[in-house]
């Protein structure tokens, strides 16, 4: 430890004799030391920590007003998760009494009358400590920033590269990468107002703009068909749903697991007729049944070469039709209690 940070360090002095004071003080300014705090008055102690926080306390015991004990019980209440670097000053041997004040929070002693070398080698110990612990939090709060930052990195290339992926699907379809922008904050409202926590709902937020990237596996012939699906077709289309499961399986990021379910589910339908299995009800992935609810509403409202868009008060007409049927009559209403929140989304996202 360097001399001229040791010498750098602020040390409080409290001790009801204003000739104690000035004698220890006397030796630590001989010393070097240059930022020496005092006071005669325990009662000033916790004021003088929270104002200076000095890395050393050179505390009496036997004092007015407040005790030694007192005031150490009252330091560790406002600094319970650093180092406390407390040395006593007293003129008790009785080991009783040290026992106590190490209890209380006591790290060394220095017993009166003071001796000059023992008084200054035992500072400059406990010092060197406070000061190598203020380096390690110091570290560990740089490299916990460093790590943050790197998290950050690493979760933001991971949204990147799931947008693109989702995108990726929606241009095969002849959508938009509008779309699933749309999408995905349409169904972030839908799971705040049916209660999830605000990190779920950036869960849904984030894993939902997968929801059809099993696409990429059925053939141009079949997704780009300007008519109708033929029975043997749909059942091709049908397997989108197994195909993005497949495409997504295998990982254990919490929105990679969630974008699987999604993809999984979003075409089940609350009695039990949709694809590809058939579920019904709360068997289904709420996750699952909101994106139902958001990807059709935005089907619906959008044009595409095949079709005209609709307008919002017949789509939403249809949706509230096939609520309990096709989807869950909860996760509707909340849907309609949100309209003009998902309209402003839809109005700020427009397919050019």
């Amino acid at each position: 430890m360097d001399a001229e940070q040791i010498s750098k360090a602020t040390i409080l002095i409290v001790d009801d004799s204003q000739a104690n004071v000035a004698l220890v003080e006397k030796m630590l300014k001989a010393e070097g030391y240059k930022n020496i705090l005092t006071t005669t008055d325990s009662r000033h102690v916790v004021d003088l920590y929270k104002l200076h926080n000095p890395d050393l306390i050179l505390l009496d015991l036997n004092m007015p007003f407040m005790d030694g004990f007192q005031v150490m019980s009252e330091l560790k209440k406002i600094e319970s998760k650093t180092y406390l670097s407390i040395m006593v000053l007293t003129a008790y041997t009785d080991r009783t009494i040290r026992v106590k004040a190490l209890e209380y929070g006591a790290k060394d002693f220095l017993t009166k009358p003071f001796d000059r070398l023992e008084v200054l080698t035992r500072i400059k110990n406990m010092l060197e400590i406070r000061l190598l612990h203020n380096e390690v939090i110091d570290y560990n709060k740089s490299l916990e920033e460093k790590v943050q930052e790197r998290t950050r990195q690493l979760k933001h290339t991971q949204l990147e590269i799931i947008r693109r992926l989702g995108r990726a699907s929606e241009y095969r379809d002849n959508e938009t990468g509008n779309h699933i922008i749309r999408m995905s904050q349409f169904c972030e409202v839908v799971a705040r107002g049916a209660g999830f926590s605000k990190e779920h709902c950036e869960l849904i937020l984030h894993a939902s703009p997968m929801h059809d990237v099993g696409k990429i596996g059925i053939p141009d012939s079949i997704l780009l068909k300007p008519a109708k699906l033929d029975p043997q077709e749909f059942e091709i289309m049908k397997t989108h749903t197994t195909k993005g499961a497949e495409i997504l399986d295998n990982h254990d990021s919490e929105i990679m697991i969630l974008a699987r379910t999604i993809a999984l589910t979003h075409h089940e339908k609350w009695d039990g007729k949709g694809y590809p299995y058939g579920i019904s009800g709360e068997a289904i992935p709420v996750e699952g049944r909101i994106v139902a609810v958001c990807d059709v509403f935005d089907a619906l409202t959008s044009k595409r070469p095949y079709k005209k868009a609709w307008s919002v008060e017949d789509a939403v007409a249809e949706i509230k039709k096939n609520s309990g049927l096709c989807f869950d009559s909860a996760l509707v209403e909340v849907f309609v209690e949100h309209l003009d929140e998902i309209l402003k989304i839809k109005e700020s996202y427009e397919d050019v």
